[in-house]
C-alpha cells in the first residue's frame, strides 16, 4: 500500500488549505483512511478519520473547521481546512488500516509521506 499527500502550504490565519492523499489500494472502501499531524518538538497526533462507511471522526481541536472525506473513484481522502490557527501548523501525514483504525499511531499500518502546513498569524 502506498500513500501520496499533498496540498500543504504556507496560509494565513483563518484562511483554508485541503490535503489530498492518493492511495494504491483498490477499492479504496476497503481501508479505513486517517489523518495525523506533528508539531516541531511534538508526538504525531490524531486529526480525523474516515470509515468504510464514511464516518468521520475528529480530535476536539478541529471539529467544525475540519472536514475529511474520501473519493474512491479517484482513489483519493482529502482533508479541507478550514479556519486555519497557527497552532495547526505541523508536517500532517495520511494513513491507512485495513482494520478499525483509531486515534492512535500504532493502529495504521501505511503511512505517507508527509506535507508540511505552516500558518502564520
Amino acid at each position: 500500500v502506498q500513500l501520496q499527500a499533498s496540498g500543504g502550504g504556507l496560509e494565513q490565519a483563518g484562511g483554508s488549505l485541503r490535503l489530498s492523499c492518493t492511495v494504491s489500494v483498490r477499492p479504496l472502501s476497503s481501508i479505513v483512511m486517517a489523518w495525523f499531524r506533528q508539531a516541531p518538538g511534538k508526538e504525531r497526533e490524531f486529526v480525523a478519520r474516515i470509515t468504510w462507511s464514511n464516518n468521520p471522526d475528529y480530535t476536539d481541536s478541529v471539529k467544525g473547521r475540519f472536514t475529511i472525506s474520501r473519493d474512491n473513484a479517484k482513489n483519493s481522502v482529502y482533508l479541507q481546512m478550514n479556519s486555519l490557527k497557527p497552532e495547526d501548523t505541523a508536517v500532517y501525514y495520511c494513513a491507512a488500516t485495513y482494520a478499525v483504525g483509531g486515534s492512535f499511531t500504532w493502529q495504521y499500518q501505511y503511512w505517507g509521506q508527509g506535507t508540511q502546513v505552516t500558518v502564520s498569524s
